[in-house]
């Protein structure tokens, strides 16, 4: 595997990652800005104008975009998250030139044409409302401004629908305008590719793309609280969330460990006591989500109104024994799963550059498969440990329910318990 990373003189990133043996390639346009960088007004536009860069360009309608890619049996796509917007593709590597030139005019031509603007419209407020409706989707949106309230961070990526209602072409326009400059774009590509021809493309396609951008973030601040929302499910759906480290912190390894030992698997502490020992639900799990300035440690359960209050008070009892019992057997057996998940992953070419792209947007390096190994294997016990002891200590915490929830114990019921 030949990694190589460069920069155009305005800054536009290309990182490439060549993988001997395959006939595919993955890359795309990794692009930090996404919903963290809406104002409150903006709510929502990100990801309007992800849906927006398929639908015609100057060069291209809202057919041709898809039948290039599609004729030659390629694949394209895009994504919004907090912190990042990212257009994709993957396609043979005879198609290579044709992807990037697609992505390229997606995001340097686009038209917005205004019955184009009418019809995406549609389709949003159609996908809120989906989300509306799927109960353990929602239900991570919900904690999320629960966390953050008030914040950017902590706000939808959706946007609500009033907003996306208001939405114009200059909302559109404004927001790259603001934010898609060249030195917030990352070229990523993994496969069979070749990096000088994608230097070539590169320059050729962004190299006179200067766009002054702006990247004031506001910075993240876990308060936590409660959100109940009522209403006749067959399950309550339980989400509770602590706050952990950032990615930037040395000590977000420690807190991926701690949450795949705590519920990371069937072998692990929360699966078992809840589910293998107890039948108090179907579905339980914990994991470590972070950005660049915070994270969260989440844990998901489903589970019927007659045993909310016996999973939220076990869960708390879990997290509290995590502090005190946690066993050199069960850290190893999570860092076990957490090096085969990244080692599994990185067969993938798709894998690979996403994850290219996301280090060049952290760290402005890729980091060596063997430094972040070394990191995990650098945890220990009495890390995973101390991680426990400061949340059981500092019980801040978010909780959002949805559902037959009316005898779900209170937030602040389960704070003073995991205190105790």
């Amino acid at each position: 595997m030949t990694i190589r990373f460069d920069t155009l003189s305005n800054g536009f990133r290309v990182v490439t990652e060549h993988m001997p043996g395959i006939e595919s390639a993955s890359l795309g346009v990794w692009i930090t800005a996404g919903g963290r960088h809406e104002r409150l007004g903006q709510n929502g536009i990100a990801h309007f104008l992800e849906h927006m860069a398929f639908k015609g360009t100057k060069r291209r309608t809202t057919l041709q975009i898809a039948e290039e890619i599609e004729d030659v049996g390629g694949y394209l796509n895009a994504y919004t998250g907090r912190e990042v917007t990212a257009y994709y593709a993957r396609v043979l590597r005879e198609d290579v030139a044709l992807a990037v030139d697609v992505i390229s005019d997606i995001l340097m031509n686009p038209v917005f044409d205004p019955d184009e603007i009418e019809v995406e419209r549609g389709v949003i407020l159609q996908e809120i409302g989906q989300a509306l409706d799927t109960p353990d989707d929602v239900i991570f949106d919900w904690l999320q401004e629960a966390a953050y309230p008030e914040q950017a961070i902590g706000r939808p990526i959706l946007g609500p629908a009033e907003r996306v209602q208001g939405f114009a072409r200059g909302d559109l326009a404004g927001f790259v305008d603001e934010h898609y400059g060249p030195d917030r774009m990352i070229l990523a590509a993994a496969g069979a590719v070749d990096h000088d021809e994608i230097m070539r493309l590169a320059e050729k396609a962004f190299g006179g793309l200067n766009r002054p951008s702006s990247s004031v973030i506001q910075p993240a601040g876990f308060v936590g609280g409660e959100r109940r929302e009522l209403k006749h499910l067959e399950q309550v759906h339980f989400t509770l969330a602590l706050e952990g480290p950032g990615y930037l912190d040395d000590t977000i390894y420690t807190a991926q460990v701690y949450a795949n030992a705590l519920g990371g698997g069937m072998s692990s502490r929360l699966f078992q006591e809840a589910r293998e020992k107890r039948g108090l639900c179907y579905t339980i799990f914990s994991q470590a989500g972070a950005w660049s300035d915070t994270g969260l440690i989440t844990i998901y359960a489903g589970t019927s109104a007659g045993e909310i209050a016996g999973l939220a008070e076990l869960t708390i009892d879990e997290l509290r024994r995590a502090a005190t019992d946690m066993t050199v057997a069960e850290v190893d057996r999570a860092r076990a799963q957490l090096r085969a998940g990244m080692l599994m992953g990185m067969e993938s070419a798709s894998s690979r550059a996403e994850r290219l792209a996301r280090q060049v947007a952290i760290w402005n390096r890729v980091v060596p498969v063997e430094e972040t190994l070394a990191r995990l294997d650098s945890v220990t016990t009495e890390d995973v440990r101390g991680l426990g002891t400061r949340i059981a200590t500092n019980p801040r915490a978010a909780l959002a329910l949805y559902g037959p929830a009316e005898t779900a114990p209170t937030l602040s019921a389960l704070t003073d318990r995991l205190a105790a």
